[in-house]
């Protein structure tokens, strides 16, 4: 007998599981028993297209098997089953990614914790909630040995070998006093019925049924019924398998007759949530191609959306035969929290992953995949704003990277975008912010920045707001990746405040004239500030403000700080020095030009510069110095 012990992760994990209350327990025979579908998928997989396997009879099943007098619940099936190696790398460990954030957010709260379970995919695990001790016999698909993991959920596992007649995996629950009712067919069908009924696999439940009396032994009760010292004939049970699902795909059936609870439970299932979907979107093509997609919009985002490594979550089948569900090129990585099914009649079951990358086929059902779901978006978005705003709360940020990496589908996305905005304290559409722009204004503008307050509060405005003109507030770090890119909407231009030009000023003359006319209080600042700056220019664009540092948006290095940023790189790597604007007609300018101690200009000028970097929302180096040169300044005001 080899004893192992369980990845940190895990043990801490089940200590959790273990000691805590989850007002949800039953989820763990959903998870097993999806898990056991997932085992026969892969098997039909294999044996119809790899010749290792095609001499292994396929006979697809799961089977519960309850003990009341021995506290025991037992899911078989008969799928692709696990080697010795298989059962402590899958059990023994969690490769999936945000372990750690699982972790650390697991609450205490009841339904936030076993959102959180199907989440990461560790359901397996939630079986610990009801059951002292856990034994999974396995016996890999083409193998002769099994082997036997067991655990009492105590921080070790142990890994012997087992006998099995057939392929698949055996999970034998022991389960505590208190959780008894998981042994009992009531319980059992129940759950099934709840979460399992869809599963394309048919669900046995061994049941104990009364046998009916014989002819002989009804005649002897009604003959002694009135006696007193009558005898009470025993009941006898025999047992029955009965299939207890209806194990028919649920995305090959038609939606008219699908009803509403149907979809939300089939959703469970297939996305390991406790939560019903937000939507669902169920196709079915036929014609030149066929095929049958059926999409859910969850009501959460989950925890690895904005991982490299996420988990994709739509499941290619073709002709219900399952082929993977580990591929991230079935939808555009902008739709990544899309979960779903999409089953194919015209792809060969033998495909490849660099097949499936160049298949015609399959890039028409992607195509068409994603205008249908941004279809509904834009219906959602129009009938039921609430839902919507629901919906954008969640996902808002990860439909933006669409208008960086999906040219075909740029206008639809750009209508789905929510924007803040200075003239509105509500998110709007870009839609709504054409239908109120000024009668003089012809271009839509932004700023861009991480602190709504800031931005709100910018000098870069100020020219804006004395025209009453509306600019969006983009905060967001993916917003500095993908508006540089997306240069109008319906014919208006949109334009970075930085790079905003009024009519009738700030052309090309003026602007000369205004730095030739300030040349001298130019080069004082650049002298002062050296090379904490790439330039110092007179502002045209300042009307209430002394100074506004800004970003030079061609220079290479800004666009890299910014998708660094947004991969969450490169935070150590020092920003591209900004570009400082004076305003030579505030009246703290016009004193330092007067000003004859130098001293004192050299602490005005870095006190400028250090104000308007933190209106720009960035932190000081040197706090200390900013804050003595305020008081040498307001000691020599007085």
């Amino acid at each position: 007998m080899a004893k192992h012990e369980f990845q940190t992760e895990i043990n801490q994990l089940l200590q959790l599981m273990i000691h805590s209350l989850y007002s949800n327990k039953e989820i763990f025979v959903r998870e097993l028993v999806s898990n056991a579908s997932d085992a026969l998928d892969k098997l039909k997989f294999l044996t119809l297209t790899d010749e290792n396997y095609k001499n292994i009879t396929f006979d697809p099943r799961v089977d519960l098997i309850l003990n009341e007098d021995e506290k025991t619940l037992t899911i078989k099936d008969t799928g692709i089953g696990m080697s010795e190696e298989e059962l402590g790398l899958h059990l023994g460990t969690i490769a999936k990614s945000g372990t750690k954030s699982f972790l650390e957010n697991m609450s205490g709260d009841n339904k936030k914790d076993s959102q959180l379970i199907g989440q990461f995919g560790v359901g397996f695990y939630a079986s610990f909630m009801v059951a002292n001790k856990v034994e999974v016999t396995s016996r890999k698909a083409g193998e002769d040995k099994a082997y036997m993991w067991s655990s009492d959920g105590d921080g070790t596992y142990d890994i012997t070998e087992a006998n099995a007649d057939t392929h698949g995996t055996s999970i034998k629950l022991y389960l505590k006093d208190e959780e008894i009712e998981f042994a009992k067919e009531h319980t059992i069908e129940t759950i099934i019925s709840k979460y399992s009924n869809h599963i394309p696999f048919a669900i046995y439940l061994a049941k104990q049924v009364a046998i009916e009396p014989t002819e002989e032994e009804k005649k002897e009760q009604e003959e002694n019924k009135d006696k007193e010292d009558k005898k009470e004939i025993e009941t006898k049970y025999e047992t029955k398998i009965e299939q207890i699902n209806k194990a028919s795909a649920l995305w090959t059936i038609d939606k008219k007759i699908i009803k509403e609870d149907e979809y939300k439970d089939f959703y469970k299932t297939l996305s390991h949530d406790s939560e019903d979907p937000l939507a669902w979107i169920h196709t079915k093509a036929e014609g030149k191609q066929e095929y049958t997609t059926l999409f859910y919009i969850p009501s959460k985002a989950p925890m690895d959306l904005f991982r490299v490594d996420y988990e994709p979550s739509v499941k290619l089948y073709v002709n219900r035969v399952f082929i993977t569900d580990d591929e991230k090129e079935l939808l555009p990585v902008y739709l990544r929290f899309i979960k779903g099914i999409i089953d194919s009649s015209d792809l060969p079951l033998n495909v490849s992953r660099e097949i499936l990358q160049d298949n015609v086929n399959l890039r028409r059902i992607k195509s068409a995949s994603v205008k249908k779901i941004l279809s509904e978006l834009t219906k959602m978005a129009k009938k039921d704003k609430e839902k919507y705003a629901s919906f954008y709360k969640e996902f808002g940020k990860v439909l933006k990277e669409g208008l960086y990496n999906d040219y075909e589908n740029k206008n639809k996305i750009l209508d789905l975008i929510r924007f803040k905005s200075t003239n509105d304290n509500n998110l709007s559409n870009l839609a709504d912010y054409k239908e109120k722009m000024q009668e003089d204004q012809k271009e839509i503008y932004f700023i861009l920045g991480e602190n709504e307050q800031l931005l709100r509060n910018s000098p870069l405005l100020e020219k804006f707001k004395s025209k009453n003109y509306n600019v969006l507030i983009l905060d967001e770090d993916i917003d500095g990746i993908v508006f540089p890119m997306v240069s109008e909407y319906k014919d208006i231009k949109i334009v970075n405040v930085t790079d905003a030009k009024f009519e009738g000023e700030d052309n090309k003359e003026d602007n000369e004239k205004l730095q030739k006319d300030n040349e001298t209080l130019i080069n004082d600042f650049k002298n002062i500030l050296g090379e904490d700056v790439k330039d110092v220019k007179a502002s045209a664009r300042l009307t209430d403000s002394p100074a506004v540092i800004v970003a030079d948006i061609d220079d290479p290095n800004f666009a890299m700080m910014q998708m660094m940023k947004q991969m969450g790189q490169g935070m150590d790597t020092p920003e591209p020095k900004p570009i400082f604007e004076i305003n030579p007609d505030h009246d703290l300018v016009k004193k330092f030009t007067d000003s004859r101690d130098q001293n004192l200009k050299e602490d005005i000028a870095k006190t400028l510069f250090d104000q308007a970097k933190l209106f720009n929302g960035q932190t000081l180096e040197d706090q200390a110095s900013f804050i003595k040169r305020m008081q040498n300044i307001m000691t020599k005001a007085l």
